[in-house]
């Protein structure tokens, strides 16, 4: 008898990874591929649509040709995506210009004016937010960095490449695009355009209101599909690339946080995980729709039909970790790195790390604020400078820890953590730490998105359902936070906020800086 596998794709920020995921959501083999962002002046953060259908020919083609997998027993395509960038496309598909990634911050001036007004409420016009909370569930970031506001900067600076543009297209959905010839968003990954009805989670729609409030037009905008559903059988083109079946059919997919709580095995509702990724998040399904206005954070449609995610994000965690290594200590070999990072006292003797290395989202949404080290001494060598990297992210963290927990009523119980970064005993043990929760390595922790973009499309092929997913996700190993570590870290987190206060005067300050 056949196996029954799906073609599970993840498009990162900084690669792609392929993973063929069995009928059980178990990863039978997978590949990596590096990506590229061409980082720009002001804030721009683009990349090639076209390298991203590259690499997943490139590491579908390594995948076939070692063996472990075969092609003849895909049966379906899911792909987890980075959310919240634009991919302005003409008639045939084809990409206008490079896409704008959810990193670009180019539009935060045209989206504060779009969405400014008086009375004022944390930069938003009172009546416009009222609207969009009511219909969509949230309000679009005022760093520019979501749709709303790569659209609008299109409009006022490449004004020729938005006429020109048939569609605009979240990422995923334009490999949805690439494969299936159709243009078509998800309930979930349509969410950060801030124009649809998101009341009645079985039906999301376009809302004529809401469009113009966020200021975009219909026509250039794709149909909408249920979340968890079935896009399309691939085009031959798109089936003789990635060398597998024309009869293979293509989920909708997913957006990357919406995949990482699935492939986390977190899919009940107020069960939270961590992914420590090049951003980092700490989420949790939750069965009420929900926004925190002050802080950045909303429930909005999840990948899994008729339930609410409660989203957050924060901008630097393992990508932070990655720029001290390798541009500031020109260490490539994490391994070694770790293994400095265990030497270093807790606390690293005063240092700290302040992770916002290109602004913040959640729960402080400020593209200008910069973070760095704090309280370098000549003390303190490579075993503190790693080590106070690695406490940062977690102080952060419980930053966004507090006020989720504020907004679910409840605290966590435990937090699974997912993502590169997991895969470091040390940095899980620092979490438990400084959240004050059980945390679970979950097995294979890179692999988490594709799991989960696989789950979701053998969901999806009904072949397997919801009530079994929590049970298939493997754990490596609990963490339980240690008692003689925590007034140390309370201490620590309380100077940290004072440190983000004081980054963000300056920033303000000196807003020539960035």
């Amino acid at each position: 008898m056949a196996l029954e596998t799906v073609l599970a794709f993840d498009l990162g920020t900084s690669g792609l990874k392929a993973a063929v995921i069995s009928s059980r959501a178990q990863v039978v083999d997978s590949e990596v591929v590096p990506l590229e962002v061409n980082l720009l002046p002001g804030g721009g953060a683009e990349q090639r649509p076209e390298d991203w259908w590259a690499a997943m020919v490139k590491a579908a083609t390594a995948l076939w040709a070692r063996g472990v997998a075969n092609a003849s027993d895909v049966v379906g395509i899911s792909l987890s995506s980075q959310w919240g960038g634009t991919v302005a496309v003409d008639k045939a598909g084809t990409p206008l210009r490079p896409a704008l990634i959810w990193m670009d911050s180019r539009g935060r001036d045209e989206v504060r004016r779009l969405a400014g007004g008086f009375p004022s409420v944390d930069g938003y016009g009172a009546l416009k937010a009222l609207a969009w909370l009511r219909k969509t569930g949230g309000v679009p970031s005022l760093s520019g960095k979501d749709p709303v506001g790569h659209i609008a900067w299109l409009k006022k600076h490449e004004r020729a490449t938005y006429d020109a543009a048939h569609c605009l297209l979240e990422p995923k959905d334009w490999v949805n695009l690439k494969l299936t010839g159709r243009a078509a968003a998800s309930f979930d990954s349509i969410t950060v355009h801030w124009a649809t009805d998101n009341r009645d989670i079985d039906a999301v729609r376009y809302d004529d209101a809401m469009l113009r409030l966020s200021g975009l037009d219909r026509e250039k905008l794709p149909e909408l599909v249920p979340s968890s559903s079935i896009v399309g059988a691939l085009t031959p083109a798109s089936a003789a690339a990635l060398g597998v079946s024309t009869k293979v059919q293509v989920a909708s997919g997913g957006a990357d946080m919406h995949t990482a709580a699935i492939g986390a095995g977190t899919v009940d509702d107020y069960d939270a995980h961590l992914c420590l990724g090049t951003s980092s998040w700490l989420l949790a399904h939750v069965p009420f729709k929900k926004a925190d206005l002050s802080h950045n954070m909303a429930s909005l449609p999840a990948a899994i039909p008729g339930r609410y995610l409660f989203c957050n994000e924060q901008e630097s965690a393992a990508g932070g970790l990655k720029h001290v290594a390798e541009k500031l200590l020109g260490v490539t070999d994490y391994e070694a790195l770790f293994a400095d990072a265990e030497q270093a006292p807790p606390g690293c003797d005063g240092l700290t790390w302040l992770p916002w290395l290109h602004g913040e989202r959640s729960p402080v949404d400020d593209p200008h604020v910069r973070g760095g080290f704090a309280g370098l001494s000549l003390s303190h060598d490579r075993r503190h400078l790693v080590r106070a990297v690695l406490e940062g992210v977690a102080l952060n963290t419980r930053w966004l820890q507090t006020h989720l927990e504020e907004n679910l009523g409840r605290p966590l119980k435990a937090v699974t953590v997912v993502g590169g970064g997991a895969r470091s005993a040390l940095w899980c043990q620092l979490h438990a730490d400084v959240l004050g929760r059980p945390v679970r390595q979950a097995e294979a922790p890179q692999m988490t998105n594709a799991r989960g973009a696989g789950v979701l499309g053998l969901v999806a092929l009904r072949l397997l359902e919801w009530r079994d997913v929590n049970a298939l996700v493997p754990m490596t190993k609990t963490f339980e936070p240690r008692a003689t570590h925590k007034a140390l870290y309370d201490e620590r987190f309380e100077q940290f906020l004072l440190e983000f206060k004081h980054r963000r005067a300056m920033a303000r300050r000196f807003p020539g800086g960035h």
